[in-house]
């Protein structure tokens, strides 16, 4: 078979909230075929058997068969380049430590093109598994050599370089668990969890509460020795020194064996241990003075090196270290005894997943100093049976939280509080844990800020501790998720009046209220901005403003397809109608009944504890009811439209026009709200009356009392030119099948 042309990819599109897709961000891509059209899998010799061979976890897909093997097939029976490129990506990211589990494709109105879409929690992540997973598809097809490894690694490497680090995204999983949404803030590890007033701020183990007083303490060990001294905590004895001369005089000061370190160094490097001559003392007065500003010399503390970490005032978990050992064979040098017996475990590695430390003696200079003891180097071949130590310390990754005795866990929760740590890692040597520090002679070396928690996420031996969840509960009371309400507004007609009454309500209940609409962004009454509002950008910068205590953002259909929703769910969703069709040419959409698969993401969104406020009038929208995950409320001006009655037969509630007045109805009960003589004059002859009626649904929805409500209506103001059309944005696409939505 002759070979076939590449697919084309016509648009990559990064989806960064809940769209047509799913709740979660995305990346769609529109493919055009070409000629593989008209060649599916089962009419291309061999590619089935090329493929698995490149991908063998492949087998694992379940596809829409829902069972192991689905994948495989259809690619037997037959399926599309789109849909095969779907399931390579997916794979490819599985494979580079990204698990994901949601794609989906499907075809447009134009012959051969598609729109395929995967689970993206980052967009450069998920750009470059598109590149390789592409290149391996096609490689597949023509019977082309690829090197899938390489592939990996290209994607692996993207992961490292722009995915949060394990530390920030235990907390981040954590934070979900509880329903607390979160916003990444740069390229690091700085990460909002909540969202305005009621957010609060990580940047790795580090939180909005740990003080910059206190993580300068905890920097100088020095001065936090002598803090935790003075309050009781047993520290060693310990001084500064300047000198190779100056340390020897102070371990005869002290007492023998001492040890040397950096005032400030961190994981370790530059610290000898058990140190009895002046050679090896001065030689690790040169090490350590390498590592930090400052050297220390104090004194040697039996026992093993262990990491305690204290959240919020309370020890969550405990590591142990352990020394490194190697044992001669009369043959191998003590840098290959160090690769075989040590660098071997699969639990080391050097990125930061590994929750032990590969072994590098060229950099380690306390490792050749420590082997110099010894009367060895790195080349060195020690006798058969010979045990020779590498490292005392350094190598914290045996779980023991459940054998810490109570004393040792007041004693580090004293000693965070001493320096003022909210978060703490605490470094003491002790030969049993089980047992007071006291009688043992251990003590308390080192207190950190920021400290890493892979050690007790991925403990080369015993159990996980969910660290994560103990600090997400440090920032967040049981029950608070950090949300503030969030009003959406989907449509076309008067959305932004809409919109900006509802935030007029909401001010006048004693809320600092964002808005995004097409009039603009206005922050607590007050417009910042005269430009379109109406989509992802302006909204997003509503949640991330600490002086938001609500928000209300009008998404218009050409923003959902483009971008997503700015936030991940919301207390009161508002569609108002399906019209505007005419304008989404570009996103594959020519009719209103397309619509509703793009206006109810706003609906899907809603809270179980939120409301859906939908137009009557139109029955597909007030359809949208039965998709919602809370309660509804329909609004329209005639009380017997047939969606409202039958809402109402089922004690649902609605707003609408009757005797003159508008009413709130639940079920057969109508309650007077206001009558219409009492309206602006002007709103009515603009024919506002039905984005009244939406207003006070979705102030009725947040629980905002009727005089309130009237009192709004009384006083808003609002200038009533022409609405301004809305404006197609940037190309995307619309759902045309499979209205579940799904996440991985």
């Amino acid at each position: 078979m002759s070979p076939k042309d590449d697919i084309q990819l016509l648009r990559i599109n990064y989806l960064r909230g809940p769209n047509i897709w799913t709740y979660r961000p995305a990346l769609e891509v529109w493919l055009d075929l070409g000629e593989l059209e008209d060649f599916p899998s089962n009419l291309i010799p061999g590619f089935t058997d090329r493929l698995v061979a490149m991908l063998p976890a492949l087998e694992e897909h379940h596809c829409g068969v829902g069972e192991r093997g689905g994948f495989l097939q259809r690619l037997v029976e037959g399926t599309w380049a789109g849909h095969v490129l779907e399931h390579a990506v997916i794979e490819l990211l599985n494979l580079a430590g990204m698990p994901t589990g949601f794609g989906q494709t499907r075809s447009t109105s134009q012959r051969g093109v598609y729109r395929m879409v995967f689970r993206a929690r980052d967009e450069q992540v998920a750009r470059t598994a598109l590149a390789q997973g592409h290149r391996l598809l096609m490689a597949a097809i023509n019977d082309l050599p690829f090197d899938v490894a390489a592939a990996v690694t290209a994607v692996r490497a993207e992961v490292d370089d722009n995915y949060l680090g394990p530390s920030t995204a235990c907390i981040v999983a954590a934070a979900t668990d509880r329903n607390i949404p979160h916003i990444r803030l740069n390229d690091g590890n700085l990460v909002q969890l909540g969202h305005g007033a009621r957010q609060r701020r990580i940047w790795t183990a580090e939180t909005e509460f740990t003080s910059a007083i206190a993580e300068g303490i905890a920097s100088d060990k020095d001065l936090t020795k002598t803090l935790l001294q003075a309050c009781g905590v047993p520290v060693p004895e310990g001084v500064v020194v300047d000198s190779p001369a100056a340390a020897w005089e102070a371990a005869q000061d002290i007492g023998l064996p001492v040890v040397v370190k950096p005032s400030d160094g961190n994981h370790g490097r530059g610290v000898a241990l058990d140190l009895d001559n002046r050679e090896d003392i001065e030689k690790a007065w040169a090490v350590a003075d390498t590592e930090g500003s400052e050297v220390i010399v104090e004194r040697y503390i039996k026992g093993d090196e262990h990491r305690l970490l204290v959240v919020g005032g309370k020890l969550v978990a405990a590591a142990r270290g352990e020394s490194l050992w190697v044992t001669g064979d009369g043959r191998a040098s003590v840098a290959e005894l160090v690769e075989v017996q040590l660098n071997s475990d699969p639990r080391r590695g050097d990125a930061e997943e590994f929750p032990l430390e590969t072994i590098r003696l060229e950099r380690e200079p306390v490792i050749r100093l420590q082997l110099e003891r010894q009367g060895l180097s790195a080349e060195s071949v020690p006798a058969k049976a010979r045990r020779v130590l590498i490292q005392r310390n350094g190598n914290v990754a045996i779980d023991c939280t459940d054998d810490v005795h109570p004393e040792v866990a007041h004693a580090v929760a004293l000693a965070a509080r001493v320096v003022g740590l909210d978060i703490a890692g605490v470094d003491l040597v002790v030969e049993d844990i089980s047992k007071p520090l006291g009688p043992q002679g251990g003590a308390i070396v080192e207190v950190n800020a920021g400290p890493g928690l892979l050690m007790h996420l991925k403990p080369a031996e015993g159990s996980p501790r969910p660290v994560g969840r103990a600090i997400v509960d440090h920032l967040f009371a049981e029950g608070e998720t950090g949300r503030i309400p969030v009003v959406g507004v989907a449509g076309t007609q008067h959305t932004h009046t809409i919109a900006r009454l509802v935030a007029w309500l909401l001010h006048l209940g004693g809320q600092r209220v964002g808005l995004a609409c097409r009039d603009g962004l206005f922050l607590d009454t007050r417009r910042v901005e005269t430009r379109n509002s109406a989509h992802w950008e302006p909204a997003h910068r509503l949640l991330i403003n600490r002086n938001m205590g609500a928000a209300v953002i009008e998404n218009g259909a050409a923003s959902i397809l483009r971008d997503g929703l700015a936030y991940d769910r919301c207390v009161v969703g508002i569609v108002t109608d399906l019209d505007g069709s005419e304008a989404l040419a570009e996103f594959d959409i020519t009719e209103s009944d397309q619509l509703v698969k793009v206006l109810r993401t706003q609906v899907d969104v809603v809270l179980p504890e939120g409301v859906a406020v939908l137009n009557a009038v139109d029955e597909r929208v007030a359809n949208m009811a039965s998709l919602c995950d809370g309660s509804a409320i329909l609004y329209g001006i005639d009380p017997l439209a047939p969606a409202t009655i039958a809402h109402r037969a089922t004690e649902g509630r609605a707003v609408v026009v009757a005797k003159d007045h508008i009413m709130l109805a639940t079920g057969s009960t109508e309650v007077p709200l206001m009558a219409l003589d009492l309206l602006n004059a002007a709103w009515t002859r603009a024919a506002l009356l039905e984005p009244i009626l939406a207003s006070v649904a979705a102030a009725w929805a947040m629980g905002i009392s009727p005089d309130l409500i009237v009192a709004g209506l009384k006083t808003f103001e609002l200038d009533l030119p022409a609405p301004r059309p809305v404006r197609a944005v940037p190309p995307a696409a619309a759902r045309t099948e499979h209205d579940d939505r799904k996440t991985d």
